[in-house]
């Protein structure tokens, strides 16, 4: 009787919430960023970049990865993943909300192509599976690589800067086949990225 009892109680609990995925994010009403904005990523021993992230093409994207970079998410944490003449990648911390990414897979028009120099957005799953996972992980493209193109959420480009992550690409030795590098010691920091004004 009494795990009677106890099914039906999960039963209710389960009508009640729902099954959603704990990583799909489901849209909010908010407003999201509009037009072209402006960042700088310092990285230790390496220099900086400045990049340029497209709202009007990856608005909920951008809007994300702004606010991270408003709160300091990113200050301090390490580049984990260095895959020679593919990408190099960033951003694991403490859990972020997951967001729904904007490529033609997720139902969301996307022109901006993975070419070198171009930032996107990395998630779980594959090209036919976690459309809604990504949070603050990103990758910058060290060469081009269209076929990550309608599956990946690309938001911007680096416009200086790009010899500095093909030096570390040089420099990254320990890494295993996905290009995870495999001694902290080898980890990139990035000193921290901020806002910046357009410049010119």
């Amino acid at each position: 009787m009494k795990k009677i009892k106890y099914l039906i109680i999960i039963l209710v609990v389960f009508l009640f919430t729902g099954c959603k995925d704990p990583f799909t994010y489901h849209e909010e009403e908010k407003e999201y960023l509009k037009g072209l904005h402006y960042a700088e990523m310092k990285i230790k021993n390496y220099g900086v970049l400045e990049l340029e992230l497209d709202a009007d093409t990856a608005p909920i994207t951008v809007t994300n990865f702004m606010e991270l970079v408003n709160n300091k998410y990113y200050d301090g944490l390490p580049i984990h993943r260095v895959q020679k003449d593919f990408v190099v990648q960033a951003g694991n911390g403490a859990e972020v909300k997951s967001i729904k990414g904007e490529f033609d897979a997720n139902g969301k028009d996307n022109n901006i192509s993975h070419k070198r120099g171009v930032i996107s957005m990395a998630r779980m799953g594959d090209m036919s599976s976690g459309y809604d996972t990504a949070s603050s992980q990103f990758f910058i493209m060290l060469k081009d690589n269209e076929t990550l193109d309608h599956y990946y959420a690309a938001f911007g480009k680096v416009t200086k800067g790009m010899e500095n992550l093909d030096k570390i690409a040089k420099d990254v030795k320990n890494t295993d086949e996905m290009g995870m590098i495999q001694n902290e010691q080898e980890m990139p920091i990035i000193e921290y990225i901020k806002e910046i004004e357009k410049q010119g």
